[in-house]
């Protein structure tokens, strides 16, 4: 009978119970409730809470409060963890602040898990009351606690106070971690040292003493011990290498564990504490070891690598032969992209790299399975290969694909041999002879890219290679395609105009998945190609009749602007977007007041220089709930002026509302919010254009179109904060890698690259030398001399 009850029980607190059905299942689960029989007391509570509403929960205040304190530990946990899912919402939350005694009364019960299930619910009272959870802290760090389960409750309740605490720790509390440090139950002192290390503004000195704890972990014969000190010791060392090093024996004996998840956790802490001296005997473990873990496994050893390669780049040349036999081994294709990906890395950032880890990509290609792979590596050898001391040595490799692979890596060898002919002139006869072999193929896009390269090499003239071979076109796709569609079903005079197509930008940003040295991180799969965030907003906004007509858009800002902070009471952010010739703000705000109801919401804006055409409001905006408005503008006609300050003023009106139900007052008043200002640079009228050649594109605008000015900037205190500050200032793309600066560099060159909105291609290069200030020459060409005036003249 026992058992039969128990399963109704289950059934009723599973299946979804009618308001007029409830009251009998409420009868019978109250008599369950308070019977004799402890055996399904328990689950008659936990299916009651969960059907019960508020009108039934009156009436069984009484059992339930009683239940808090009974003798029977699972009754008693029972209606405890219940209690705590009525308080997560709406009047019964009210109702349970009042069940404090008994509450109180759980929490010195001698049960491990009736106290551990008290305290959750006496924080979840309080948490919103800071005066509260400190006395609540107070009194039971002291002592009082018996349950282990109860004192890692505490631990998490004590470091999220000292987080909040965003001045200084609290020594009190952080006392009392360490303390924790010492006590006897295994798991305690694993949280209390996982807390420590994960607390902020604390330093390598303060979290010596769990460092110690976790280090007797990697030693203990648990292998839930082992595991628990190796993963927290991993992500610790990212930013306390040196503290973790004292651990590395003991690390490095781990590496021969049973359990393959501690081996490779262990393996990437050694990577990620390991000093430079080191680095050849990891290298030797690692080979030894990489044999006997699964592909998901190995994935994590090469992204650890990749990190030391970055940190320690003298010693490039033993982790990329040991890069190179991983390639040569064994696996599966993301395994095999892991690699890759990391071998590119290393050469992008690391120059001195570039011909030992463009060689060993070239052997692996010679026996790859892995046509995406094959055809990446293609690319590559085409954008780096020319620009090496001895480019031809990568011709054979390149030429090699063409006879023996399918037609799709075919075709990406055709074009990466164009591009040695196009940058090499040297190569270029040989180069015309391999081309001319590749018309006899058997694939039609392979010898129609022979054919074309074929036609542009032989004119020899340097701007048609530049455009048409190393420059490929940069034209978004979602925007070629939706204006070809309005050009054919709107029939023109004048031809089709490329430059009108938007310019493609970065995907939209996705949430980042774990962290690297996540281990049991599913694979990627691979997915349609992202649209980028421009690309979404010019659908949104086509959709929008007032906008409609407005043309094409050119560019969107890469992240919203934000306007006031999340915490106040109206949180504004705002997109910019740039068409031919008008501004659009759309501003998207957030009601953080739960008693209050927006109404007829807009952003009234104010700005040198520009006109203000429409606004289109948003109808409605309610607690918590994201809700867009739009303020279009007309460009000014003279570029100069596009660089203004706009106040802005929130308006709306406001109805006050129940927060409970929602409900608002049918008369309302009119307000407004005052904004930060918003600030709009030239950068909005410049697209980022890539150049794979910028010495060849500079040299084909030539010196006649060419505008310099010379500065000297006092607020800037490096080379490397002028560059950041003049790629955000340009809006446009740095080329070669010219972005990134050494740290001790005095000296550099940055390249920049982009495309006006009126369709014009503009370069600029800027020398920067910094002797205590950093003085600057800028030169800037394009085809138009006003423009050039204008980006020169602009800082």
């Amino acid at each position: 009978v026992s058992t039969q009850s128990t399963g109704v029980h289950l059934v009723i607190k599973e299946l979804p119970t009618a308001p007029d059905d409830a009251i009998i299942a409420t009868s019978s689960l109250t008599k369950d409730m308070t019977g004799k029989e402890d055996g399904y007391r328990a689950t008659a509570i936990r299916s009651l809470c969960k059907i019960t509403d508020l009108t039934m929960l009156t009436a069984i205040e009484r059992y339930l409060k009683q239940a808090l304190v009974d003798r029977n530990p699972a009754v008693s946990s029972a209606a405890l963890v219940s209690t705590l899912h009525l308080g997560k919402d709406g009047n019964p939350a009210e109702m349970v602040k009042r069940w404090t005694n008994e509450i109180n009364e759980a929490l010195n019960s001698d049960n491990v898990m009736v106290q551990y299930h008290a305290l959750g619910l006496m924080y979840s009272v309080k948490k919103h009351d800071r005066l509260a959870v400190s006395k609540l802290l107070a009194k039971y760090t002291k002592g009082g606690v018996r349950s282990p389960y109860a004192t890692c409750l505490l631990i998490r309740i004590a470091c999220k106070v000292i987080e909040e605490n965003e001045q200084d720790n609290d020594a009190v509390l952080i006392d009392f971690l360490e303390s924790c440090l010492r006590h006897k139950s295994e798991i305690v002192i694993y949280e209390a040292a996982r807390a420590l290390c994960n607390l902020p503004n604390l330093s390598g000195k303060d979290i010596a003493p769990a460092i110690s704890v976790l280090q007797l972990f990697l030693s203990s014969p648990k292998p839930t011990l082992r595991f628990a000190a190796v993963k927290t010791l991993n992500k610790v060392a990212t930013n306390y290498p040196s503290s973790v090093t004292m651990c590395n024996l003991d690390l490095e004996h781990l590496i021969s564990d049973t359990n393959r998840s501690i081996a490779t956790l262990a393996i990437t802490t050694l990577l990620k504490t390991g000093n430079e001296s080191s680095i050849d005997r990891l290298m030797k473990q690692i080979q030894s070891f990489m044999s006997e873990i699964p592909d998901e496994f190995k994935i994590v050893v090469v992204r650890a690598i990749q990190g030391l390669c970055l940190k320690f780049p003298n010693k490039h040349d033993v982790m990329m032969n040991l890069l190179s036999t991983m390639l040569r081994d064994e696996g599966g294709y993301q395994y095999k992209e892991a690699i890759v990906n990391t071998i590119i890395a290393v050469i992008e950032a690391n120059p001195a790299s570039q011909d030992t880890g463009l060689y060993h990509l070239c052997e692996f290609i010679e026996d790859c399975e892995h046509g995406v792979l094959a055809t990446k590596i293609l690319h590559l050898l085409g954008r780096e290969g020319p620009k090496t001391p001895t480019p031809a040595k990568f011709i054979r490799y390149i030429y090699n694909r063409v006879i023996l692979e399918n037609s799709t890596v075919r075709a990406a060898a055709v074009t990466s041999l164009a591009k040695f002919g196009a940058v090499c002139p040297n190569l270029r006869p040989s180069v015309l002879v391999l081309l001319r072999r590749c018309l006899h193929d058997t694939h039609d896009e392979v010898r129609d890219r022979a054919t074309f390269y074929l036609s542009v090499l032989e004119s020899g003239d340097s701007g048609l290679m530049n455009q048409y071979i190393l420059d490929t076109l940069q034209s978004s796709i979602v925007g070629l395609q939706t204006l070809l569609v309005h050009y054919i079903e709107n029939p023109a005079a004048e031809p089709f105009n490329l430059n009108q197509v938007p310019i493609t930008t970065a995907p939209a940003e996705v949430t980042p998945s774990s962290k690297t040295d996540e281990m049991m991180a599913e694979p990627r799969k691979t997915a349609a190609p992202s649209k980028s965030r421009q690309e979404e907003a010019a659908e949104r906004l086509a959709q929008i009749p007032e906008f409609a007509q407005l043309g094409p858009l050119f560019k969107s800002t890469a992240k919203p602007i934000e306007l006031s902070e999340s915490e106040t009471e109206y949180y504004v952010q705002c997109d910019v977007h740039t068409f031919n010739r008008h501004l659009l703000l759309q501003f998207q705000v957030t009601n953080t007041l739960n008693d209050q109801q927006l109404e007829n919401v807009t952003v009234e804006v104010d700005g040198e220089n520009y006109t203000v055409l429409g606004y289109v409001p948003c109808p409605l905006l309610v607690y918590n709930s994201p809700g867009t408005c739009y303020t279009l503008l007309q460009l000014p006609d003279d570029p100069g002026l596009v660089a203004s300050t706009f106040t802005c003023n929130l308006k709306f009106l406001v109805k006050d509302c129940d927060p409970a139900t929602g409900e608002a007052d049918p008369v309302g008043y009119e307000d407004e919010y005052v904004l930060e200002d918003l600030d709009i640079g030239l950068n909005i009228l410049m697209q980022r254009v890539f150049k794979t050649n910028f010495a060849a594109s500079w040299d084909e605008i030539g010196d006649e179109n060419q505008a310099d000015e010379t500065y000297s900037l006092t607020t800037v205190k490096s080379v490397a904060g002028a560059v950041e500050q003049l790629i955000n200032f340009f809006g446009m793309q740095p080329c070669e890698r010219s972005e990134r600066v050494a740290e001790d560099k005095t000296a550099h060159t940055l390249l920049l690259a982009g495309q006006h909105k009126d369709g014009v291609e503009c370069l600029i290069k800027t020398r920067i030398v910094f002797d205590g200030v950093v003085n600057m020459k800028i030169s800037a060409r394009s085809q138009n001399p006003d423009l050039n005036d204008l980006l020169v003249s602009s800082i």
